[in-house]
């Protein structure tokens, strides 16, 4: 079964959402009105991305909480900051992007994340978690410096409050400013399940005085909003939170806390954020919500409905191509190692479900370590473990793995320390846009002395890199790997162990030298088939190896051919093919080299083949580019 059934869930009868064509329209609305648009905007959002993908879990836990930040502050004037921000779906639907929210994640339609280019209303975009409250004191200093008015409000989740960046601004709040308000969004999850002594705060809050003096401030807090927060207690006791900072610690930084309270209660919120807006000091609203709300297969698999691609809207069931992912095959191949090796440990950042690490976590617990969204205290923590003889496997998407760019150069390479950088989702990452893709790694890892960095061609391969990876001592290693399906390849039986620095020729030719590093390799094979019918002698490379790279096999096809190609899923600037480049320049031989890769922007959102189409990401794209320094009289052979 596809997601074609989702249709089979009925629209609303009656639209109000059609009706709104900004904040203003919402303002207009009559408060009970407000109730019935959040059960619309559920629907939409539970039929839209059943066909689109997308973050369904994060939006149907917020719909309450936008609609009583717009129905309050008035934005574009005050500014809402939202950590992540791929819980602003309902922000976009709010703010005159309603009806486009078909389009949202795909190729020139809404982007999955807030976005500054996109509208006025988007005041901060941002991908990654920690960043609200940073950015957010920043313009509220801006504010006070300039002398105005607005509001200011950052909305976090719980996660992100076991972000260093989040803990840092909480710091400096009190001696900014006056005026600024925290949303602190706590339900429960993040992608996977909170860690550490933070999230676990709340279970020992009950049996703890300063549990009382939160609650009875939160009595005292509803005889000036309304009713409805006493009740909240019960519920409080029976939610299993993971997280809950009581008001003594928000004060000891100088912020006013208040809550906790449902987040659901839109009435509620609407006079708490009246209230809120007027307080002349730095406050944090605690609300509980729950993500997925409204869609029991969201509710019943959080993790699963964080961020998914189309699914079937009655049960909420995904189908695959039957191809197990390259995350997969780490996740299964790195558990299979440690059980061999004892001194193979895990460890990632908040991700044990993307990376996969999810088997390992349930296979040899006591040897694996989730430390939160904190990717900097990561990368020292497995620096730790290398001194004492052990071999940390490290986890973390490319795109999040450049927050810990100084523990890689100041503490493993300079130490030598053989830490494992296992790179998820190097190169596009299709629908999820510029702040997820890892097209930059190679750039920032391959100047940085003592480092190895290899991509795969196959799955085969890449076994034989992580097997390669367990033995290696000297240093950190890194791989990086493709979001998404492989090529179907089988591993052998028994991994190979690679020599360092030491590539393959495929094929060898006399023409052109195609170079095609990991998950575009393909289009390397593709770009000699058509050559090789033209009459040319394609020389055909998998390197293997960015660093160090295989000098000797470079040079020796640069020698013999009239130009060399390179076809890589990364920016050009910096990349593997500004590398083959250095390599020839050193050696002062003169080969042209045409490169193939992702420009020097940053690259928008869609379909993986739509952006390598328009981008010239391809085997025809490569072979024009060649053609000129061929002669012309072997294309008539």
């Amino acid at each position: 079964m596809t997601s074609d059934s989702s249709s089979s869930r009925p629209a609303p009868e009656t639209s109000l959402l059609s009706d709104l064509n900004g904040p203003e329209d919402l303002q207009a609305l009559d408060d009970d009105q407000l109730v019935p648009l959040a059960e619309e905007i559920r629907e939409v959002l539970i039929r839209t991305l059943s066909r689109t993908g997308g973050h369904l879990g994060p939006n149907l836990g917020v719909v309450e909480l936008t609609i009583a930040l717009h129905r309050v502050f008035n934005t574009p004037a005050d500014k809402f900051i939202m950590d992540v921000s791929h819980q602003g779906y309902v922000h976009k639907m709010l703010t005159g992007r309603g009806g486009r929210i078909e389009s949202i994640r795909q190729y020139e339609g809404l982007n999955g994340f807030l976005l500054r280019t996109e509208s006025e209303h988007d005041c901060y975009g941002a991908g990654h978690a920690g960043t609200a409250l940073s950015a957010a004191l920043g313009m509220a200093a801006a504010r006070d410096l300039k002398g105005g008015e607005e509001h200011v409000v950052a909305i976090a989740g719980d996660a992100a409050f076991t972000c260093g960046p989040t803990l840092e601004a909480l710091n400096n709040i009190e001696g900014t400013t006056k005026r600024f308000i925290v949303i602190l969004n706590d339900n429960e999850w993040s992608i996977d399940k909170n860690v550490g002594a933070i999230a676990k705060y709340f279970n020992a809050l009950q049996t703890n005085k300063a549990y009382s003096g939160v609650r009875q401030k939160a009595a005292d807090f509803a005889s000036r909003v309304g009713p409805g927060v006493r009740r909240l207690a019960h519920k409080i006791e029976r939610s299993a939170k993971n997280l809950l900072f009581p008001n003594v610690l928000f004060e000891k930084f100088g912020v006013r806390y208040f809550g906790p309270l449902d987040g659901h209660n839109l009435p509620l919120l609407v006079r708490t954020f009246d209230y809120l807006k007027d307080q002349e000091e730095p406050v944090i609203l605690h609300i509980i919500t729950e993500k997925g709300r409204g869609y029991k297969p969201a509710l019943d698999k959080p993790g699963k409905f964080h961020g998914l691609g189309p699914y079937n809207v009655e049960d909420g069931s995904t189908r695959g191509d039957g191809t197990p992912s390259y995350s997969e095959v780490f996740g299964r191949t790195v558990t299979n190692l440690a059980k061999k090796d004892e001194k193979i440990v895990a460890i990632t950042a908040a991700m044990p479900g993307g990376t996969k690490l999810e088997i390992f976590k349930e296979e040899i617990p006591e040897r694996y370590f989730d430390v939160g969204i904190a990717e900097e205290h990561a990368a020292l923590f497995a620096c730790g473990l290398a001194t004492q003889g052990l071999k940390p496997f490290l986890a973390i998407y490319s795109t999040f793995m450049q927050r810990a760019y100084d523990m890689i150069i100041h503490d493993m390479a300079l130490q030598e320390l053989p830490v494992r950088l296992c790179m998820d989702r190097g190169g596009l990452s299709g629908d999820d846009g510029p702040t997820h893709h890892g097209l930059f790694d190679i750039g920032y890892l391959r100047h940085i002395p003592n480092i190895v960095h290899m991509q795969p061609i196959d799955e085969d391969e890449f076994v034989d890199m992580l097997w390669t990876m367990a033995h290696y001592e000297n240093g950190p290693i890194a791989v990086r790997y493709p979001r998404g399906a492989g090529t179907g390849a089988q591993p052998k039986e028994k991994p190979r162990l690679l020599e360092i620095g030491k590539g393959e020729l495929i094929h060898d030719g006399c023409d052109v030298a195609l170079i095609g590093l990991g998950a575009v390799h393909d289009l390397a094979v593709e770009a000699r088939a058509t050559l090789e019918a033209r009459g040319y002698s394609a020389a055909l490379v998998n390197p293997r190896f960015i660093k160090p790279l295989d000098k000797e096999l470079i040079l020796d096809v640069a020698r013999r051919c009239k130009v060399i190609c390179t076809f890589e899923d990364h920016v050009i600037k910096n990349g593997f093919g500004a590398s083959v480049i250095e390599c020839l320049h050193d050696a002062r031989i003169d080969t042209p080299v045409e490169r193939v890769g992702w420009p020097d922007e940053f690259v928008e959102h869609g379909k993986v083949d739509i952006l390598r189409d328009k981008h010239g990401i391809t085997s025809d794209a490569a072979v024009e580019k060649v053609l000129p320094h061929l002669p012309r009289k072997a294309a008539t052979a």
